[in-house]
């Protein structure tokens, strides 16, 4: 179901990840709680696509 979103235990201890970041879900979260906004987060973190923001923030909602 997502495609932008892994789980590895070698990387930042097995929290749900952007796949080829080290970004958390729960960082992108803790962006937007502090509101950053989506082109902000975009600008700042290049590694990012707008569809992996997508899914880190449905991937929140459904967990």
């Amino acid at each position: 179901m997502f495609t932008h979103i892994a789980y590895d235990p070698e990387i930042l201890n097995g929290k749900p990840h952007v796949i080829g970041t080290r970004l958390s879900i729960e960082f992108i979260l803790e962006l937007f709680a502090s509101g950053a906004t989506k082109d902000e987060v975009l600008k700042a973190y290049p590694q990012l696509t707008a569809e992996a923001i997508e899914e880190a923030l449905k991937y929140f909602k459904k967990n």
